[in-house]
């Protein structure tokens, strides 16, 4: 379902995309152009290192999560998520998600980290990335060999990012091919 949304600067939106909080609807705005070149970008360099290297996994666009608290008032929507098994049809929520992925956008931070926040109670999740869009950075959550999560994200700004949930490894810089972050000054 498509509706319309007045932005403050009362141009309308369609927003397709909805998240339930609360056991309340709740849409969400589209991305803005970085946001979502970054999102394709992570998309095809994670769906190509499954393909060559996990080929039982798989990268899904959007897919819902259901966290484990209050988890039938809560569905919440990832930029992207990995799971190893199957993806019926029909299926709205991932099953058994490893890897969580979202992109910060400048307009809505606090709500992305609600989320992000809400993901360590899925028993599957064993890492969570949040990419930044003003700046090149991430930042990256790992369950530890005894189940706990860390107290605070592990701030990545250069270098290589390691997933140790997928096995794969990528220059920091790769993710933001194609946007103004990438462009030499």
């Amino acid at each position: 379902m498509v509706e319309a949304l007045k932005t403050p600067d009362f141009m309308t939106v369609a927003v397709d995309q909805w998240q339930l909080i609360n056991g309340v609807p709740q849409a969400m705005a589209p991305a803005d152009g970085t946001h979502a070149v970054i999102k394709a970008e992570v998309g095809g360099l994670i769906r190509a290192h499954l393909a060559a290297h996990r080929p039982g996994c798989r990268v899904l666009m959007n897919p819902g999560v259901t966290p484990r608290i209050d988890n039938e008032d809560h569905v919440r929507i990832p930029d992207i998520g990995v799971t190893c098994k199957p993806v019926p049809r029909g299926v709205a929520l991932i099953a058994e998600p490893i890897l969580l992925i979202e992109i910060l956008s400048p307009g809505n931070p606090a709500q992305i980290w609600v989320n992000v926040w809400s993901y360590p109670t899925i028993p599957s999740v064993l890492e969570i990335l949040v990419i930044r869009t003003t700046t090149i950075g991430v930042q990256l959550l790992r369950r530890g060999p005894d189940g706990a999560w860390p107290e605070v994200p592990l701030p990545i700004e250069t270098g290589t990012l390691t997933l140790d949930s997928i096995g794969f490894r990528v220059p920091l810089a790769d993710l933001y091919a194609g946007t103004w972050l990438a462009e030499p000054a």
